[in-house]
């Protein structure tokens, strides 16, 4: 029998098909509420594909994932609150255009280009997955060093109109992101003698509370109650999408493409790619004053990244075994189990799995847009509950979110220092979202950069040696060198 065939009798059977969409429903729940992210809904999901024969325990990940990146959108519009690292890159600018009347455009666009950025890294999934996957495997430490740089680079254009306090924002990060254990010479930094603090400072509470608790320090400190999210009604959500899609061509396939790339490599995933596509997006865009405003191009720039990439995360998962990020890595796991051993040899023996696998992935991803349709007609009802009411609910989502991190108490005090913290940054105007990415890629660049100076012995011309490399340092050199130049001429034409 054809192998094709075979995948889709395997796919389209009531059992699987009950089971996509369980799992579509499960992950919508888990990623719209802050704090419990889409590695969080696989990682609940394991046990149950325990019982599970292979396909549909695969399905069972895939859809809750995609489900899960996508709706972490939902309160970030409404609430600016992310539900998922991945949308907190766009949240502002989701935010502030629900404050402007316009959150059919803010969600709309976020179900919309998530689902084409979906569509676009499961078709380079399918078609790409090798080739891909073996550029993936050339990226040593060096080339993982640029690539954050360039990240912190994008984190800048973030920034707003000031720059430095976007660069002081993002030292920050960094700054928070040293401490623990997790470094080089595993020596305990800024620990003071706290044994939670080895470990580091976790991301999840440190991003509810600098998002969502200093929104609930906002609401509470005013003398006027602002309203939540906007008073008025907003209609279909599909309304108006095809002329953004005219509209902004370029920038979906930009995010796309941006999106399964940096997925395809190790340990990046839907987080990066969403921060390095709404810094690019703001880079190459025509209106780059508008962003910050509440402006959709960086929505639909980013919006696509983030789905894109959990395809490009496979490429690497189903021809080597390498994770492409921490949901992959959990998807490994469920793939030996099920003796499905990724590696080439899975092409060759069980090509019919292969192929149920990516009619799963496209499947999750069309099935997202009536599913994702119905979460946003629920989540709207939120407008409608009293703050007083809603405020206090929030927070009680924020605090077991935080907690369920690592089960105790440590992760709630994080949360509650970190919203007081953005809550004062955001009152003298430094951005949150440098900060943000300076944690998640803090680490990552300490150990590239000393990994990478031990195999050099110390040699700094090493960094642009290799091919890759040296393209990637020749783009982050020539981005700084460019900005320099900028702010040298601008200065001069004031004193001037």
């Amino acid at each position: 029998m054809d192998p094709i065939v075979a995948a889709f009798g395997l796919v389209f059977q009531p059992y699987v098909l009950l089971v996509i969409l369980l799992s579509a429903l499960f992950g919508l729940f888990v990623g719209a509420i802050p704090g419990l992210t889409a590695t969080m809904a696989t990682a609940l999901l394991v046990p149950v594909t325990f019982f599970m024969p292979p396909i549909p325990a695969v399905a069972a990940i895939v859809t809750a994932t995609a489900m899960a990146i996508f709706s972490g959108d939902i309160p970030s519009a409404l609430l600016r609150m992310p539900g998922t690292p991945a949308s907190a890159a766009y949240t502002d600018e989701a935010y502030l255009l629900t404050r402007q009347g316009k959150a059919e455009i803010a969600l709309g666009s976020g179900l919309v280009f998530s689902v084409l950025g979906g569509i676009f890294g499961t078709l380079v999934l399918v078609v790409a997955a090798p080739a891909l996957a073996e550029i993936a495997l050339k990226f040593s430490s060096f080339e993982y060093f640029w690539l954050v740089m360039l990240g912190f680079t994008c984190a800048i254009f973030i920034a707003g109109t000031d720059p430095l306090k976007g660069c002081m924002s993002l030292l920050l990060g960094l700054l928070v992101s040293i401490v623990g254990l997790e470094n080089p010479a595993a020596f305990p930094r800024y620990t003071f003698g706290n044994a939670d603090l080895t470990g580091g400072i976790p991301l999840i509470p440190l991003m509810i509370g600098m998002f969502a608790i200093s929104e609930v320090l906002r609401y509470a400190t005013q003398v006027e109650r602002p309203v939540l999210g906007t008073d008025k009604p907003f209609g279909n959500v599909f309304a108006g999408m095809w002329g953004l899609v005219k509209k902004y061509p370029v920038q979906l396939l930009r995010g796309s493409a941006l999106g399964t790339a940096i997925g395809a490599l190790p340990g990046a995933g839907a987080d990066i790619a969403a921060w390095m596509s709404y810094g690019m997006s703001k880079k190459f865009s025509k209106e780059p004053e508008k962003f910050g405003t509440g402006h959709v191009e960086g929505i639909v720039e980013s919006g696509a990244a983030n789905n894109s990439a959990l395809g490009g995360a496979w490429i690497p998962a189903l021809v080597f075994g390498i994770p492409g990020d921490s949901i992959t890595a959990i998807a490994i796991g469920v793939l030996y189990l099920k003796n499905m051993n990724p590696g080439p040899t899975l092409f060759v023996d069980n090509p019919q799995n292969i192929y149920a696998v990516f009619i799963v992935f496209l499947l999750a991803q069309l099935l997202m847009l009536p599913l994702g349709w119905l979460a946003i007609k629920v989540a709207k009802q939120l407008l409608r509950i009293p703050g007083e009411i809603l405020m206090p609910i929030i927070l009680l989502f924020c605090i077991v979110g935080s907690f369920a991190i690592n089960n105790t108490l440590f992760g709630v005090i994080v949360m509650v220092i970190a919203g007081v913290v953005a809550f004062f940054m955001e009152r003298w105007g430094f951005p949150v979202a440098p900060t943000i990415l300076g944690v998640v890629l803090g680490t990552m660049l300490e150990e590239h950069f000393f990994s990478s100076l031990v195999k050099a012995d110390g040699r700094l011309t090493a960094f642009f040696e290799r091919p890759i490399a040296g393209v990637l340092g020749a783009c982050t050199v020539l981005i700084w060198a460019w900005w320099l130049a900028k702010s040298l001429k601008g200065t001069r034409t004031v004193h001037g």
